[in-house]
């Protein structure tokens, strides 16, 4: 295969699913018009959403969802071992994601008032870097598929993929977008990183953080803005600990 003249290796992909809805999986399924570019460049080998066959030669790992399990672990650990680069894919992987929030609680009340008592094969909620070494975070809740294909072309192309570092606002700013803030909606878009083309805000949604948080961001202004805003510490606090992209980075615990 020839890019621009280039003569290109297909690497082999194994895209993995863990603990999570496996959006981001059907992020790259649901993409019918573009499946054959995509499978032109690269050799999928184990996908299990798309494809019945199963090979473990993959170079290229894909992780989506979070790790709860002994015997998740144990087959992140495997699949590490095998793929010579590996790609946490979306929030759940990246940061824990919405299944983090079962953390505020214990696992015995957990069991207790979701299951009926009955006996469920969990542990604590981790993100893939907790467990095993990332080579590439793609975030997103779910993952962009713009950014998915843009990112597999750089590894095609052995081209280390640099994502933004500024804030969602600036993609606002560059899209004309108005501000979802003076709306009167909570937004966390001034501390999340970009990537994402300012999709929520665009459609007049607030940021909920789920790609992290941006280089530099200033938090605590953010904070301050909000409750001049008048948003209450607990409307505050669910936002900023939905995805578990902030653990950590405020001064208080909230």
């Amino acid at each position: 295969m020839k890019y621009l003249g280039i003569t290109l290796e297909r690497p082999k992909i194994g895209v993995f699913d863990f603990t999570g809805c496996e959006g981001c999986q059907l992020q790259i399924a649901n993409k019918e018009e573009d499946l054959k570019d995509l499978f032109d460049l690269v050799e999928i080998v184990n996908f299990r959403e798309i494809s019945s066959d199963r090979r473990e030669d993959y170079e290229i790992a894909f992780i989506d969802g979070c790790i709860t399990t002994d015997s998740e672990v144990a087959r992140l650990k495997k699949i590490r071992k095998q793929a010579g680069i590996l790609v946490a894919m979306g929030a759940c992987a990246c940061l824990g994601g919405v299944n983090n929030l079962r953390s505020r609680f214990s696992l015995s009340d957990v069991i207790r008032e979701v299951y009926d008592r009955h006996h469920i094969n969990t542990g604590p909620v981790r993100k893939v870097a907790d467990v095993v070494h990332v080579d590439i975070e793609l975030p997103g809740c779910p993952i962009s598929k713009p950014e998915f294909e843009w990112l597999v072309r750089h590894l095609v192309l052995g081209i280390e993929p640099q994502f933004p570092k500024y804030p969602v606002c600036v993609e606002c700013k560059q899209r004309l977008n108005s501000c979802v803030l003076d709306m009167g909606l909570m937004c966390l878009g001034p501390v999340t990183r970009a990537g994402c083309n300012a999709v929520c805000p665009r459609n007049r949604l607030g940021c909920w953080g789920c790609r992290g948080p941006s280089e530099e961001a200033n938090f605590e202004s953010l904070i301050e803005i909000l409750r001049e805003k008048g948003f209450t510490e607990e409307h505050i606090a669910e936002r900023v600990k939905f995805f578990n992209a902030f653990s950590g980075v405020l001064n208080s615990d909230r």
